[in-house]
């Protein structure tokens, strides 16, 4: 399978496709497709790496995220139960080019505006699971109900953006390859020391190169990524792993340094580890 672009399944010519992803690990490729996807994760966790921004997923997270945006969910290692997730995928096209142009969808513009950049639902979870476990029972007249009545939740709830940067320019088979090998090269190894050498190696090209490459597509150096990797690692722990030391949570999110982890820490979550851990 071509790592980029990734082809969603679709049985026979719906327009509309609806898919339940039930594995021990979700697909964890980077990949980008042609759809704009909203899922509801039901069970398990993990990061989400869209644009220049390492987002935590959980259970009872609604996402959605805009065409053709390079993406990968890489579940957590640690967790050993099935990972489930719902899905709708749909482009702006799929019900006729001017579908979403009538005037009874009126705010759909802004809803597609703010799925360039992906975007997480922070309100009305409770309407939205409903609608969700709606789906797997109906046919596809039901099905497209259900549909707009979630998109019109959707265009009325709270959402936060999943990242300021959206590389424009799409990306070739071999550019994505070379990406997703450096991505899951990082995931796999965040809590090693990791140099420039050993990463630019892994994209294949010289140490130059890489950085200006890595920074034009994310819009980030490749160490400003890995410390914001670091620190999402680090919150997973302070929230799920609360008799273990700040120290040790350093030094297992890749800081084995204390006072430069809480310096880090600090300058991306505006308070200390100790801080972020009371607050939840």
């Amino acid at each position: 399978m071509k790592i980029l672009p990734f082809k969603v399944p679709k049985p026979g010519k719906e327009s509309l496709v609806y898919q339940e992803d039930r594995e021990m690990r979700f697909y964890d490729k980077l990949h980008e497709h042609e759809e704009i996807q909203i899922s509801y994760i039901v069970n398990g966790r993990g990061s989400l790496i869209l644009g220049d921004t390492v987002n935590e997923y959980k259970p009872g997270d609604i996402l959605i995220i805009g065409e053709k945006i390079p993406h990968v969910f890489r579940s957590d290692s640690d967790i050993h139960e099935e990972s489930v997730m719902y899905s709708l995928f749909f482009t702006k096209s799929s019900f006729g080019k001017d579908f979403f142009n009538l005037s009874d969808l009126t705010g759909v513009e802004n809803f597609f505006k703010k799925s360039d950049h992906g975007m997480k639902i922070v309100s009305q979870h409770d309407a939205l699971y409903t609608k969700f476990e709606m789906l797997k029972n109906q046919n596809r007249i039901q099905r497209l109900a259900t549909f707009l009545q979630i998109l019109d939740i959707l265009i009325h709830a709270e959402s936060t953006p999943l990242s300021s940067f959206i590389y424009q320019k799409p990306y070739s088979d071999d550019e994505g390859k070379r990406m997703n090998d450096v991505l899951q090269f990082t995931l796999d190894h965040y809590q090693q020391n990791i140099s420039l050498d050993d990463v630019a190696a892994r994209a294949n090209m010289t140490k130059n190169a890489f950085c200006r490459y890595f920074k034009k597509r994310t819009n980030k150096t490749y160490f400003q990524f890995l410390i914001d990797l670091r620190i999402e690692q680090a919150c997973k722990l302070l929230y799920n792993k609360k008799d273990i030391s700040i120290g040790a949570i350093s030094e297992l999110s890749g800081f084995p340094n204390v006072a430069n982890f809480n310096r880090k820490f600090k300058e991306l979550k505006k308070m200390t580890p100790s801080e972020y851990r009371a607050s939840i």
